[in-house]
């Protein structure tokens, strides 16, 4: 979160403090990390349907966050490990903590565990996500290649049967 002095400048001639930018600058963020959140559980979607969507997410945006909340924890973690696996995310932070969520049936309050892990694109997740680009180019040049050879091939047996 770092504003340039032009920002700063610009901020100031319209009568705004820097805070006020900060303040804007904090709540874009925050909306931003909304849109890249995925809210896991473990009795609605199957895994993989949360596999694909934070490969469609990262396809979007720079980094995601994944959380969960008591038994969609290891779900959550099982995400971010096939992912990272996959050479597609690298961890930016995990966060642990507990909530007091009310219990329906017995009317009082009970402490839940939940996990936010913030993972972002690793260097490799265009080449990762998009392998055929580098092997149909190869495919074609040694395709080619063989049909020269063979063509050449052709034409020096037929000189020798002459």
């Amino acid at each position: 979160m770092t504003m340039t002095m032009a920002t700063a400048t610009a901020a100031a001639d319209n009568g705004e403090t820097t805070a006020a930018m900060i303040t804007k600058q904090s709540a874009a963020d925050e909306i931003n990390q909304k849109k890249s959140r995925i809210q896991v559980s473990n009795t609605k979607k199957p895994l993989f349907f949360y596999v694909n969507l934070a490969k469609r997410y990262l396809q979007q945006h720079q980094e995601i966050e994944l959380s969960a909340l008591g038994m969609a924890i290891t779900t959550v973690v099982t995400i971010t490990e096939i992912l990272k696996n996959n050479g597609l995310v690298k961890e930016k932070s995990i966060v642990t903590s507990t909530v007091g969520m009310k219990d329906a049936n017995k009317g009082r309050t009970i402490q839940k565990a939940r996990i936010e892990i913030v993972l972002e694109k690793s260097d490799k997740f265009d080449s990762v996500m998009h392998p055929s680009d580098n092997t149909n180019n190869t495919s074609a040049t040694n395709a080619a290649a063989t049909t020269n050879t063979n063509n050449n091939n052709n034409a020096e047996s037929n000189e020798k049967k002459q």
